[in-house]
């Protein structure tokens, strides 16, 4: 237990080293650490020790952090019901989107998996071990330009298949992995890298990302594919007279095309309209509903689904309601460490916080928070979704003892990152913001 709690609590409990001493002054404090970090990492201990149970535990968490706020401390936007009404007009977005993306695509994984392509796909791929990680390469590759839970769902529904639903903890963590390094040098493969691009992030300035990504990719995918394959190797049969369902292939390709136009579209001409309505989820689910004519969507899957996604975002609005008003200043270290962090606490709003700030070498920062969060299972977006899927990945404590290799693969890949290209920190890429009350002095204690 004391084990269980140093990997999730002490992240959590870290950041408050990050709160700003403008607003310590308003937090209760205990034994220095405020309160609503212990709150947290008291949910995310109860989220590793009662994997059963995950959506109480978080729901139970969120409720009990916003009363405490309510009641003591008031938000970030004001005291009362007032502060909060403005916080969640804040996030609104950012978690409507999650939620039809979640949503949305696990319908997409069920039209993928029922266009009998993955059905398939076995002899296409070597019958060893390099199988698995010829799949994994293909999420990584898919990932680079999907939405990293489409990604991870698609690998997801393959795996399925291939190993006749026998997935190892090891390898579903790989999947994990593969798709959100893909997505990390991407500005259309992540919501963090999505979030640089809408803030003035030249593409470019991210793209160096995939140094590390594929080290990463590499080390994760040559041990996740050994364990599969030790457990449950591709099992070959012959699937002569197995037609590709096409409409539903064309289904799956109609979705994730509203996805990309949308988002591109969204960040190129109208960027200034990406905090203001969730128009990337509500065009995914617009080509939902536009080809419920031609095959009827699983609906089934929505029950598990909803409640996968209502645990995540209880989680994210949890992390958005801490006091973190600043980083300490950018430096190699911290993005390192920012990783870590980000296998328990939200990646969106570190990153935000790190574009308010500048100074980061973007790239690096791209690949450390959005391949940190593979580590945990609920640490990303993807993780969530593709649990959904095999409930059985929801114990942390399998997670981490089976993929291990994925802790490994992201000190490596940032260990090649940075020794290859060094730290090549930024210059605020836009002017700085009106001074505010919550505009910090550069020192430290």
């Amino acid at each position: 237990m004391m084990r269980s709690f140093f990997r999730f609590g002490a992240p959590a409990l870290a950041l408050s080293l990050l709160a700003s001493p403008a607003s310590a002054g308003e937090l209760v404090m205990v034994a220095g650490i405020p309160l609503d970090f212990i709150l947290f990492a008291c949910t995310l201990l109860g989220v590793a020790l009662f994997h059963n149970h995950t959506l109480y535990v978080g729901l139970t968490g969120m409720v009990t952090i916003t009363l405490y706020k309510l009641i003591f401390t008031g938000f970030k936007t004001g005291d009362g019901f007032g502060g909060l009404l403005g916080h969640f007009g804040h996030e609104w977005v950012i978690l409507a989107n999650l939620f039809c993306l979640l949503m949305g695509f696990a319908l997409l994984s069920r039209h993928f998996e029922k266009s009998h392509v993955p059905v398939i796909l076995p002899k296409y791929l070597p019958n060893d071990w390099k199988g698995g990680f010829v799949l994994l390469v293909m999420v990584f590759v898919l990932s680079s330009f999907l939405d990293n839970i489409a990604a991870a769902l698609i690998g997801g529904a393959m795996a399925h298949q291939l190993f006749k639903a026998k997935v190892h903890v090891g390898y579903l963590a790989a999947i994990v992995a593969a798709s959100n390094a893909g997505g990390s040098g991407s500005v259309v493969g992540d919501t963090t890298t999505t979030m640089m691009w809408i803030d003035g992030v030249s593409p470019v300035d991210v793209f160096h990302a995939y140094i590390a990504a594929i080290v990463a990719l590499c080390i994760t995918a040559y041990f996740g594919a050994k364990q599969q394959h030790a457990y449950s190797p591709i099992l070959r049969a012959s699937h002569e007279h197995t037609h590709i369902d096409k409409a539903r292939v064309g289904i799956v390709a109609l979705i994730l095309v509203f996805a990309i136009v949308t988002n591109v579209v969204l960040n190129v001409k109208f960027n200034h309209l990406a905090d203001h309505f969730p128009f990337i989820g509500v065009a995914v689910w617009l080509a939902i509903l536009v080809s419920v004519p031609v095959r009827r969507p699983d609906w089934e899957v929505m029950p598990e689904t909803f409640k996968g996604s209502i645990f995540l975002l209880s989680l994210v609005t949890c992390a958005s309601m801490m006091p973190v008003e600043k980083l300490p200043p950018a430096s190699a270290m911290v993005a390192l460490s920012l990783g870590f962090i980000s296998a328990v606490f939200d990646n969106i709003p570190l990153t935000a916080l790190a574009l308010k700030q500048g100074g980061y070498d973007w790239g690096v920062l791209a690949y450390a928070v959005g391949f940190g969060g593979s580590m945990v299972w609920f640490g990303s977006s993807a993780g969530v979704a593709l649990s959904n899927m095999y409930p059985e990945a929801k114990s942390v404590a399998n997670w981490l003892r089976h993929g291990w290799h994925v802790a490994l693969a992201y000190v490596a890949g940032f260990a090649v990152l940075f020794f290859t290209l060094g730290w090549q920190p930024h210059d605020p890429h836009k002017a700085p913001a009106q001074p505010t009350a919550v505009v910090q002095p550069a020192t430290t204690n």
